[in-house]
Order: C-alpha cells, then sequence, then structure tokens
C-alpha cells in the first residue's frame, strides 16, 4: 500500500513537470528515401603500373590495397563499380590496345568477397585509353536525381587521345549528366598532372596527387564517402564578383564557384524584415596545401558594415573546410532610423541586399599549380526570422529566473521521490 502510495506520488509529479514544460515535439513525417549514391573507381592497370616508386611497392600492389580498405569500409547505402583500363591486352597492335577497358565489378550492391578477388587477379599490362574508359565508365553509372561520381586512379597520361579525356570530361558536363570526376595521380609528372586537372575542373570534381600508400586510400575513402553527400539536385555554377555592386544576385540553393589562393568573391542575397540569412561554405583541398590556413565567411552591408561573420570550423574531414553564418533581417539593431520610428508602416518594407563575401587564406606549397581555382561550394537559404537567432528563446531576467528556479524544484522532488520509492522496495526484498 505504501508503494502504491508513493508510485502515484511519483506519477502526479512527473505529469505536473509534462504540463508545465508542455507537449514534446511532433516527430516529423519519415522522409522520402533518397535515392542510393553512385560511384564508380576506375583504376589503370596499364604497363607502366608495374614501376615500384610507392612506400617501395609496386603502383599496382598499392592501388589494389587501397581497394580493398575502400571495398571493406564501403558504406551499406553506396552502390559501387569498379572499371578497369589497359588490364587484358598484351600485344603491341595499338588500335587494338586502346579499346581495352572492362567493368570487372557492376554498378550496384557490393559483394565484398567477389569485388576484391576480381582486383587481386589483376596485372598490369596494356595501353592508358582514358578518355574511352571515362565515357564508358558514365554510361555504366547511368542517370539520376543525384550527381554520379568517377574516382579515377591512373600514373599516366592518355596514350591513346582521341579521344582526348579533357574534351571527354568536358562533353559529359554539357551534357548535364550530374556526373563530377576526381581523379588521382600516382606519379609525380606534370603532364599528367595537367591532364588529370583538366578532367577534374571540368566536372567540378577534384586533383589530388598521392604518393603514399595511406594517403591514396585515405583520399579514395573520403570521395566514396562524398558520393553519399550529395545534393538531390545538381548546384548551379556561379561566378563571384570582385566586390558587392555587380556580385551575382542569389536566391536559396545550392552553387559552385571556384576560388583563387588568399582570394575574396562575392555574392548577394535579397533579405526581407522578418527573414533569416543562413548561409555556409566549403572549400575543397584538391591540392597540396600549407597547414597555416582558414575559410572565413562574413554577411556584409552594401555601405561596406560587416554584419556577421563565421569563421573556419571542423566538418569532420581533413579535405574540406567550412564556415557557416546567420543573419536576421528583422534585426532592430540593424534597421534604418525611419523604419525603427515606424514610418510608411502600411507599406511592405523594402528587402535588404546582404553581400556574402567568401575569404580564404590557403597558401600553396611549392610546386603546386593554382589553375584552376579551388572548388567552392556555398549553400544559401532564407527563412522565417526566429525571436532570437542566436539561441532558443527561453525567456529573460525574472521569467527566465523563475522557469529555471520551477524546473529546479520539480526535478529535485521527483528524484527524491523516486529514490524513495526504490529504497523501500529493496528493503522489502
Amino acid at each position: 500500500m505504501i508503494n502504491s502510495r508513493r508510485s502515484g506520488t511519483v506519477l502526479a509529479g512527473l505529469v505536473l513537470v509534462s504540463a508545465l514544460l508542455g507537449p514534446a515535439p511532433a516527430a516529423a513525417d519519415e522522409p522520402t528515401p533518397p535515392e542510393p549514391p553512385r560511384v564508380e573507381l576506375v583504376l589503370d592497370v596499364s604497363g607502366s603500373m608495374r614501376a615500384r616508386d610507392i612506400d617501395g611497392r609496386s603502383r599496382i600492389s598499392v592501388a589494389q590495397q587501397a581497394f580493398n580498405e575502400v571495398v571493406d569500409a564501403l558504406p551499406a547505402e553506396t552502390q559501387l563499380g569498379i572499371r578497369v583500363l589497359g588490364a587484358t591486352y598484351r600485344g603491341k597492335d595499338k588500335k587494338v590496345g586502346c579499346q581495352d577497358t572492362q567493368q570487372i565489378v557492376p554498378v550496384g550492391p557490393v559483394d565484398r568477397t567477389e569485388a576484391k578477388a576480381a582486383v587481386a587477379t589483376l596485372r598490369p599490362t596494356g595501353f592508358t585509353p582514358v578518355g574511352l574508359a571515362l565515357r564508358a565508365a558514365a554510361q555504366d553509372l547511368g542517370t539520376g536525381a543525384t550527381a554520379r561520381r568517377i574516382v579515377l586512379i591512373t600514373d599516366g597520361e592518355d596514350t591513346c587521345a582521341p579521344p582526348d579525356p579533357c574534351d571527354v570530361a568536358r562533353e559529359l558536363a554539357a551534357q548535364g549528366t550530374r556526373l563530377v570526376v576526381d581523379t588521382l595521380g600516382l606519379a609525380p609528372d606534370e603532364k599528367v598532372r595537367r591532364q588529370l586537372l583538366c578532367i577534374a575542373g571540368a566536372t567540378g570534381g577534384t586533383y589530388t596527387a598521392a604518393q603514399s600508400t595511406e594517403e591514396l586510400t585515405d583520399r579514395i575513402k573520403q570521395l566514396v564517402e562524398r558520393a553519399g553527400e550529395t545534393y538531390t539536385r545538381t548546384p548551379t555554377a556561379v561566378g563571384g564578383g570582385t566586390g558587392c555592386p555587380g556580385a551575382p544576385l542569389l536566391g536559396p540553393g545550392v552553387y559552385t564557384d571556384r576560388e583563387m589562393f588568399s582570394e575574396h568573391r562575392w555574392y548577394r542575397v535579397p533579405v526581407r524584415p522578418g527573414q533569416e540569412l543562413r548561409a555556409s561554405v566549403s572549400v575543397a583541398l584538391d591540392r597540396p596545401v600549407n597547414r597555416d590556413y582558414g575559410v572565413l565567411l562574413r554577411a556584409v552591408a552594401e555601405d561596406g558594415r560587416e554584419l556577421v561573420r563565421g569563421a573556419d570550423a571542423g566538418s569532420g574531414r581533413a579535405d574540406v573546410i567550412s564556415a557557416g553564418l546567420r543573419w536576421s533581417g528583422d534585426d532592430p539593431d540593424e534597421r534604418e532610423p525611419d523604419e525603427r520610428d515606424g514610418a510608411d508602416a502600411d507599406q511592405s518594407p523594402p528587402a535588404t541586399t546582404v553581400c556574402l563575401v567568401v575569404s580564404n587564406s590557403f597558401a600553396p606549397r611549392p610546386g603546386t599549380g593554382v589553375n584552376p581555382g579551388m572548388p567552392v561550394e556555398l549553400t544559401v537559404d532564407v527563412v522565417a526570422a526566429a525571436p532570437d537567432p542566436r539561441g532558443p528563446d527561453l525567456g529573460r531576467g525574472w521569467v527566465l529566473l523563475a522557469l529555471l528556479t520551477v524546473a529546479g524544484l520539480l526535478t529535485g522532488l521527483v528524484t527524491g521521490l523516486l529514490t524513495r520509492w526504490w529504497v523501500a522496495t529493496w528493503r522489502e526484498k
């Protein structure tokens, strides 16, 4: 009987707390399952991959180890395919050798054992038809609502052009196939670097020089993971201005651009009173840079006043640096004097043009190319302003103090009642 009374008291206390704190937030509707990420690894297996200059091992053995680790760590939802080039023809006929590309793992849910077995049998053999392999890989991936990714790993330039791989990349980009090609170079060769930069630049991808087993493995894993983070619509290409006047006017959406080292890129966003601007920027480190660097995103008024800034922040990946900010167009401190005084209250106030400035303090390492600029992804949204965009509105002054006091007392009461009930029950046992 005593335990029943105490249990009733505890239940009453919990009901009282729930009444004071309000109903629990309703669960959001389940979103429509997104299209699975689709990515294809394209591996050069031409004769030059026999060279033993990466950690004392052959280039092909390093690539095979990297592939095995990537397959083992593959996210369950990612559909992966593997295509090779120069892997089967051992003869001297260039016309035949330049048709040598095969898909050894079809794009789809991966059988890890079969995929690793297919990669393990590869032996460096023939020519390097990069352009033909890229065109075939695009067909392997098909089309859909989200961007597809090709990750090209090679140690040499195309020896079979035409088709020239840069022309193929431009052709695929012009078709609107939502295709991104990331390239990894295994040899410190300037011609190879320029060609891979051209392929990546044409499709909005990245170029990386991988000079060790660890670098190659980590980079492929990052790119495969990135395939699962693509937006459901392809970002819009835009060119930032050198100042606020004349900068492109942006609405809510996702945009891509390129920024040179230590450059400032300007964009404009209209924000009406009662609205809040939310913006974020990510810069991909697609080439070696010095360790001391940063990204800065600022919101600036047209007269040059800085409204708010967001410095770089960790994103969980070493190859991307991000920054974000929030600014409310209904902030009384930022209104013009006539707006604060209530003039022309019957008219809808005009939108405020906010200038977004993306800046970086990157510096290239010796020998690193500066063209094209580094990939930039800018996300812009304009929503109804929160009561206080800096945090949840729990009240101020005495109201907040009273709320915290009541919550503390109720928490202590409920905890004490639960403890006494547990002790009484334990003693009876």
